[in-house]
């Protein structure tokens, strides 16, 4: 990017995180997600390093917050109350550790007192012997806002300190908002057709500045404690030494203090820390999103001054965001094994959700029209956990007028065959040769025999070799067919060909799912061959058979129909059997210790993988569903859990964790 593109952007990045920051701040707006707040910043803070010449200490990236809103009366913060900088890896979070030590001195060892980085709003509390006079949100750093009132409704804020108390102390901490009250909140705005929050900070920011405090009350806040800003009085000086000593006296003085938080002395266990945090995050009542780590000793602390608007000695170490901003340099079309035909956005390597990603999806043409996306826009992509990254938005206000509307094409990329629209919004390729359906075909057709050998680019290269022409032809091959193949000895020929005979056998369902039927997925294969046993059955299915199955619809039915009375199909399925696949008789389901419940399964499970405890679920009697519902009855959750988890959470389906589903099973 040359100099005049990156004044551009940094304009339209200042202008844009300005709105944002107003939005969230001052009109509690709840569509604002901090993760694509921060993407901006990032953006912002690497141009500017870039380009020292347009950096500007009045511009609004240099505030603490918002400003005060005008229905609330204006308080001066007698300390300011700054904000903290961010860290998202472990390489800046130990170059923040190494630039202090430099600050400090060559020897100095430090010491740290990490905890929980609440999802809430910031608050100052002032008591003067031991009464609560008064309340302020942080605001712009130097003046917030009088929020005593609403805040006296909040049970664990005390009004009255226990004794023996300071002549004056002011608290910091944080308003928060359980999950189970932000769930009721929503439902409750839901039905009544009003804006639902996004998270639980912006519910606690909106119950706090409601002009009446009964309205507070109803929200049932809490607040935890975290720092002693100010204190009167000599006696009390030894508990401040310390950030743990001021976590030890705020307890004795009768406020709520956060838990989990721990003192650690090298870097490499704060690592472990935040690691561990993240695995127990999601059964936490309350949201956070990161630890936040101060150096314990206060003088220490204090020697290293501010930074702009953030201490040098406090950071917050942020967990990988689900949102992420970035600009689309491309749409690209992908044709998949069904000859459907799906938009992908290409953009710069960007980190979302721990996973360096590349490219997202815009689903189909329909999408691309109804979020308005252009090539060259700002958008925000989303990915959460095991989901495919999508663009769920764009950021109008980041267009320059230099992009580009996207021309949706008329003829397949892959062959220049036919598209028609089925379905409704999707366009696929109806031409049965074209080499882009037949290729995802066969990638599909090994994953799901489980071929591990059998790669896309080696499948590639059979083809291109002519070893084989469909996915029959694998069954086929010989070690000598593949050996004289450059970069092919006998061993790997061999491994290839020994792990294709191992997989020969295949289960009725899978065989089903294999064989990309449009709309038959695992769950559907799995249902089709539960209800009809053999393939001979299938083959002699009715629409009238199928639609007395429950979860399959018109659509499924329609598709498995047509499919069975394709010749061409049912000579593809005879040279499979001819090849030397054989499917297993599908045995009849045992009503197990499992029997009438259902499972979703998401993450990763540490002691088998999920195919494994999908068959010993199945076997136990019980079901296994891809998606969650009013109707699951478990969501097991392993490690890096995906967007499963979160839909079981709002539905109130009880979630085991891996040691509870072993006991189970």
């Amino acid at each position: 990017m040359d100099k005049l593109d990156a004044e551009k952007r940094i304009k339209k990045l200042r202008a844009e995180i300005a709105r944002l920051r107003e939005a969230f701040h001052v009109e509690n707006a709840p569509n604002i997600t901090d993760d694509v707040y921060d993407s901006l910043n990032k953006e912002l803070k690497s141009l500017l390093t870039q380009f020292p010449e347009f950096i500007d200490p009045d511009a609004k990236e240099q505030r603490v917050a918002g400003k005060p809103l005008d229905k609330f009366v204006k308080a001066y913060h007698e300390i300011p109350m700054f904000s903290i900088g961010n860290v998202f890896s472990t390489e800046e979070f130990l170059a923040w550790e190494k630039r202090n030590l430099k600050l400090l001195s060559s020897d100095t060892k430090l010491g740290y007192f990490c905890e929980l980085k609440l999802d809430g709003l910031a608050i100052s509390l002032i008591y003067e012997y031991g009464k609560f006079v008064r309340g302020v949100t942080r605001g712009d750093g130097i003046v917030g806002e009088n929020i005593t009132e609403n805040l006296k409704t909040i049970g664990s804020i005390p009004l009255s300190l226990k004794a023996p108390f300071p002549a004056k102390i002011e608290v910091r901490g944080e308003a928060i908002m359980k999950k189970s009250v932000l769930k009721k909140l929503n439902n409750q705005n839901e039905k009544e057709g009003k804006p639902l929050f996004a998270n639980s900070r912006n519910a606690a920011a909106g119950s706090l500045r409601q002009l009446d405090p009964s309205l507070t009350k109803k929200r049932n806040l809490d607040f935890f404690a975290y720092e002693i800003a100010q204190i009167e009085g000599e006696d009390w000086y030894e508990y401040i030494e310390k950030h743990s000593k001021k976590h030890e006296l705020l307890e004795k003085l009768g406020f709520l203090v956060e838990g989990h938080s721990q003192k650690i002395n090298a870097a490499e266990k704060i690592i472990d820390f935040i690691a561990g945090v993240l695995q127990y995050r999601d059964s936490l009542t309350f949201g956070i999103d990161g630890v936040v780590i101060n150096i314990e000793d206060t003088a220490a602390f204090e020697r290293l001054g501010v930074v702009g608007k953030d201490p040098r000695g406090i950071i917050a170490y942020k967990y990988p965001a689900e949102r992420s901003a970035t600009i689309i340099k491309d749409i690209k079309i992908n044709v998949g094994r069904t000859g459907v035909l799906t938009p992908l956005a290409i953009f710069s390597p960007t980190s979302v959700a721990g996973s360096t990603i590349s490219k997202a999806t815009l689903h189909n043409f329909d999408q691309i029209e109804r979020l308005g996306v252009k090539i060259g826009d700002t958008v925000v992509i989303e990915k959460a956990g095991d989901v495919i990254p999508k663009v769920i938005e764009v950021l109008t206000k980041m267009r320059t007028g230099k992009e580009k509307k996207f021309r949706w094409p008329t003829k397949c990329p892959a062959c220049y065959g036919k598209i028609e629209k089925k379905d409704g919004v999707a366009h696929y390729c109806v031409n049965p040769k074209c080499p882009a359906k037949n290729e995802r075909f066969l990638q599909h057709f090994v994953s799901v025999f489980e071929i591990y050998e059998l790669g896309p680019k080696i499948l590639k290269r059979f083809k291109d070799e002519g070893l084989i022409t469909d996915a029959a032809d694998i069954f086929t091959l010989m070690p000598e067919d593949i050996s004289p193949l450059e970069r092919f000895g006998e061993k790997s020929a061999e491994n290839i060909v020994k792990e294709i005979e191992m997989k020969k056998k295949i289960s009725l369902s899978k065989f089903l799912w294999a064989l990309g039927i449009l709309h038959v997925g695992e769950e559907t294969a799995r249902d089709l061959a539960s209800n009809f046993e053999t393939l001979e059955r299938l083959e002699r299915i009715t629409e009238e058979d199928l639609n007395e199955i429950e979860n399959i619809g018109p659509a499924v039915s329609e598709s498995v129909y047509a499919y069975f009375k394709d010749k061409t199909n049912l000579i593809f399925i005879e040279k499979l059997k001819k090849n030397g696949v054989k499917i297993k008789k599908v045995e009849k389901q045992k009503s197990g210790k499992l029997s009438g419940l259902t499972f979703v399964l998401t993450g990763t499970l540490g002691s088998m993988s999920r195919e494994l405890a999908k068959e010993k679920i199945i076997k136990m009697g019980g079901k296994v569903s891809g998606s969650v519902s009013k109707n699951t009855t478990y969501v097991v959750a392993g490690t890096e859990p995906g967007s499963k988890l979160t839909d079981a959470q709002k539905l109130g389906v009880k979630i085991l964790r891996e040691k509870e589903f072993l006991n189970m099973i």
